[in-house]
Order: structure tokens, then sequence, then C-alpha cells
């Protein structure tokens, strides 16, 4: 039977189109702040590393309630690395709200996330948002979503699709472009209206597949999921049976749903809602919570594999431990093994060293986001170059194919389209935009995009914009050249001055400023020629008698390339280490000797 007062809905779209805006919008409108109340944006991205991005990283629920129907929204991250999120969510819904930029139109992302959806028979509501934009086509952009639904095989039922046009910063909405509401009416009717109401069977066995996790400092682990049959109740006997098909019995701790922001504990919960349970310490996504007198376990979830791997590895520099409070391989393990209890499309393989892992994921994002995430909480590590993950298929060897959208100004095409085609880019659609920008459509080698980012910006000047989407396998394109770059590498340890710095300018773009430590093998810089330079910037000048004023010196030293942690990566060469520090990022040499660098580079020839 159907659950009418419910509604458990999917707020899906690509990235920077407007999710998080959208359900702010949804919350202040539906009364779940005060009237004077001082919010800040994009409420639901309360992760440090989400607000300061931009992006949203982690699904997240909330409900509201509409003339007294629950609205339970899940908001999904726009990002293809964190497509494992969306995978997953779309088990506790019903129908999904399909934002679409009013400019841009779908993109590659929106395309993965409604295959998702339609792959489990959901309906869509279309929302095409920023209606506003100078630039803005929603008719168009209405007619270009009808061809992607009909592309993705969606059935005559799904392809019958509302269409809604709002602005989500004011919170605005319409049935037409050009007459908006002063609020969100007429959406909020369309999910009443056209989306389903749950499907369950309250009266048999509780039965609830766990999608997602989330942590109390005083409860603990909390399983967070849909129930699809029976009732939970505080202090009910449970069956926990995971993805092995082993089963515990336990008692649950405590129920919630989830209302404005918050979880909130109940009593008993029916079939219909999506409920948080707390008592299971050991449960883990896709395992299955029924009734242990009637058990029924339902399918796991099963998620794309991941297609990118980076060598984790303790870190033995010289000045490790100094500022790191996890710093051996037991801590740096423990730490990688519980990240796999949430995060689904990551693995974590051991190696033959004992302090090196071997983790994979679904792009440089996703691994660079638990790079950061584990340098704040603490722990002290080196991570290699990234690479991609090859399988052997029918035909031979295989490789991960990414689907990349490039947004370029037109003055740049020329040089972008050369940089896709030495990485083995096939360029797929082209169009033209009426402000100059031109949209490239491309199929590439994933090896080709890593490492990409940075010469990207500095051809477009920094106003480039491009996305990536896993495609599939295809076989082996062949060997790409890799962008060819020098380091310039510290002779030996102490700190940088501005003697050092300043008789080297010539050499390259240094990375390090004076009064920075630096330690022999640490990169310093990037040389201008495709080829190492061993350099000394901590040396010192002669002492003598003689003074002189350093201060016009130092105002005319050439301020250092400050690398973030993207930028590390995408520098990364083979025989380079990224060491993670609380404090710090540097690059270095794996072989920090220079001597032993050159023994080592003359053997690899013979």
């Amino acid at each position: 039977m159907a659950v009418e007062r419910i509604r458990n809905i999917a707020i899906i779209a690509h990235v920077d189109h407007g999710k998080t805006t959208l359900v702010d919008g949804i919350l202040k409108q539906t009364k779940v702040f005060r009237e004077n109340q001082q919010v800040q944006e994009r409420v639901l991205d309360s992760h440090d590393l989400e607000r300061e991005r931009g992006i949203t990283i982690l699904a997240k629920n909330t409900g509201v309630v509409y003339k007294d129907v629950t609205i339970n929204i899940v908001d999904t991250p726009g990002h293809a690395d964190f497509g494992s999120e969306v995978e997953r969510i779309m088990n506790m819904v019903d129908g999904v709200l399909l934002l679409v930029d009013a400019v841009e139109g779908p993109m590659p992302q929106t395309r993965f996330v409604l295959l998702q959806a339609f792959a489990r028979g959901l309906k869509a509501i279309v929302v095409v948002n920023k209606v506003d934009r100078q630039a803005a086509r929603p008719l168009e952009v209405v007619n270009e979503t009808f061809d992607l639904f009909v592309d993705l095989g969606a059935t005559d039922e799904q392809a019958d699709f509302p269409v809604i046009y709002t602005v989500a910063l004011d919170g605005k909405a319409g049935l037409e472009p050009d007459a908006l509401e002063e609020d969100l009416t007429p959406l909020f009717e369309t999910i009443v209206d056209y989306l389903p109401s749950p499907e369950v069977d309250p009266d048999g066995p509780a039965q609830m597949l766990v999608t997602t996790l989330e942590y109390s400092n005083y409860v603990g682990k909390i399983a967070v999921g849909r129930l699809r049959a029976g009732s939970l109740k505080t202090g009910q006997a449970i069956a926990h049976i995971n993805a092995e098909g082993e089963m515990v019995t336990g008692k649950v701790g405590k129920v919630y749903t989830f209302r404005n922001l918050k979880r909130e504990a109940q009593d008993e919960v029916q079939a219909g809602n999506i409920v948080a349970v707390s008592g299971i310490p050991d449960v883990a996504i896709g395992d299955t919570l029924c009734d242990p007198e009637d058990p029924r376990p339902l399918p796991p979830i099963t998620v794309e594999a991941p297609t990118v791997r980076m060598t984790f590895s303790v870190s033995d520099s010289p000045f490790a431990g100094r500022s790191g409070k996890y710093v051996t391989s037991r801590q740096v393990r423990d730490r990688l093994m519980r990240e796999l209890e949430s995060n689904v499309a990551l693995r974590v393989e051991e190696t033959e060293q004992a302090s090196a892992f071997l983790v994979s994921g679904r792009g440089e994002l996703h691994l660079a986001i638990l790079i950061e995430t584990m340098r704040r909480e603490g722990y002290e590590f080196s991570v290699g170059q990234p690479e991609v993950i090859f399988r052997e298929g029918p035909e031979g060897r295989e490789e991960p194919i990414e689907e990349v959208f490039l947004e370029v100004s037109t003055e740049y095409l020329g040089p972008v389209s050369e940089m896709m085609g030495k990485r083995k880019g096939r360029l797929q659609d082209t169009r033209y935009g009426d402000d100059g920008t031109v949209y490239n459509t491309y199929l590439i080698p994933t090896r080709g995009i890593l490492g990409f980012r940075q010469p990207f910006l500095t051809v477009t000047r920094g106003t480039g914009i491009f996305h990536t989407l896993f495609h599939s396998y295809e076989a082996y394109a062949g060997s790409i050249k890799a962008q060819p770059h020098g380091s310039l590498v510290s002779l030996g340890t102490g700190t940088v001055n501005t003697y050092g710095l300043r008789s080297l300018e010539q050499r390259g773009t240094f990375f390090v400023k004076v009064g920075d430590s630096v330690y022999a093998g640490q990169v310093v810089g990037e040389h201008i020629r495709d080829q190492d330079l061993v350099v000394n910037v901590c040396r010192t000048r002669h002492v003598t008698n003689h003074r002189q004023s350093t201060k016009d010196v130092v105002e005319r030293l050439t301020p250092p390339r400050i690398l973030s942690l993207d930028d590390a990566i995408d520098y990364l060469g083979k025989d380079e280490l990224l060491e993670v520090t609380p404090e710090a990022l540097r690059v270095r040499k794996r072989i920090l000797h220079h001597e032993n660098r050159g023994k080592a580079a003359r053997q690899s020839l013979d």
C-alpha cells in the first residue's frame, strides 16, 4: 500500500546548478527558521571542505512538512567523483528533482545521475534553474533535457515530465519562465501531485537497507535508510545481515526521523519513512536490518568500480613527525579502514611494504578530499602520483575513458584543442554560446586527464571550466606523452634565505619563500627546462666587514607559487612523493640524496 502523506525525493544535478541553494529556499519557506533568524547560505553543506570548495561532497537528509505531507529530501553531490553517493541514495527515494541550469543545459553529470534514477524506475520533475541569467535559454534547455530522457531510454511516462522554472537564490518558482510566483508553491504542489508516495508493506516484518552512516559521540554509529516494511521502535530486537549474508541479532537503541535539519527521536516509526537507527555497532552500508523471526535480506548496494589509485605511505622525510599527531603505519591503516565503512566507492589494498597502502577511488578529487580530511585530523603521511587502473578485457588490455565537458572562450579554443589531441582526446560535440563561449565534449583516456587541470587553466588564463565523467572501459589507446616539467631540488637541509633565492630566480618558479625550512631532496620549485636541477636555496653570503641593506633585494624577489593540495597532486612526477602534514604540503623526491638518484636513473637505463 502507498503512504499518501510521505514523499521521499532526491535533488540531483550537475555541480553548481543550484541544488543546495534550492534546499535553502525550501527550508525557509516551510518555516524551518524563525523570521529574524540569521542563516548561512547552503546550510546543508555543513562540512568545512564543502563550504571552502563550494561543492556538495556527502549526501544529506532533511525533512519538511507542506500541507500535512512530509517531504523527505536528500541533497546529493553534483561532482562525478562522488557519484557513489548518488548511486546509493537512490535506494531511499521514490522520485527526483532534476535541476538544470537555464544557460548550460544538461551536462555530463546530469546524464549520470538521471541514468541512476531511470535504472530504478523513478519519475523526475525537471527544474530549470537560474532563468534570470542574462544568457538564459529555458525553452531550448527543456528540449535538450527531453532529448536526454529519450537517449537514456526513459519510458513514455518518465518522458512526460512536468517542468518548473525557478530562481533558487530568490526562492521563486513558476510554470512559465517569464511568470514566476514570489515563492516556491508551484514546486511544492508539483512534488505532492506528481511524485509517487512510497509503496510499503506496513504489516510485514521490519525490513530496511542501510544506505548511509552517521556518527554520534553519544550513541555511536547511526544507520540511515528507508524502512520498506513493518515498523521500528526503541528497544526492539533486530537482525543485522551483512553483505556476505552473515546474521547477528541485536537491539535497536533509538529510532529517529529527519525534520528541520535535525534528527528527532521517535518511539516508533512506520514503513515508508527515511529513518536513522542507533544501537547496531558493526553496521555497514549495504547491510539489512530486519525482523529476527522472519529475516528477509535485501540486495546489497553496488557502485561502479574505482578508476584511479594512489599509494599512501608513512612519511620518512627528515621533517617527519614534527606536526603530525598520527604518524605510524598502524594509525594510517586504521584510518583508511575506517573510511571504508562510509565511503563505498573507495578501495584499500595492503602492499608488500607494511608501511604502504594502495588506495583506489573514483577520481583525483575523490582521493584529494580523503587526503585533506586526514590531514586536518592530524595525520602525517606521503602519497604518490595518481595512476589509472587497467583491466584485462576480451581483446587485451583496457583502460578507463572519461567524458570531458570543456567550456572555453573562442580565443582559447585552438590551444585547448591541441592539448586534447596530444592526450588522445576524441571530439564528440561542439556548441557555440551567444556570449562567445564554446562548449566541447570529448572522450579521452583517464590517463590524459591526470595533471590536466593546471596547464588547462594556464592556457585559458584561468577562465576555462571543465568537468569529467566516467564513460566506459575501452582498448588501450597507446602511449600519451606527459606534459614535461623539471623540478628544482634542494641540495641540502636548512633555511631558505634571500641570497640563495636571488641567485637562482632565472632558473624557474619557486614553491618556497624566505624563512621556510627545507631538506635535501625536497622539490623547491619548477625548472624552466624539462629536467631536474639540484640547487642550494640555503646558500649564504660570505661574511665581510661590508654592510648592505637587503630590503630592496627582498622586495624585488618574485613571489613564490604556493601549491594547493590539488596543484601538488597535479604536479607530482613518477619519482616524486607529496609529504602531507597538518601544517604543510611538501613535494619531494622518492630518493632524497641526489647522488643516489643519479645511480638509480643510470640503472634504470641499463
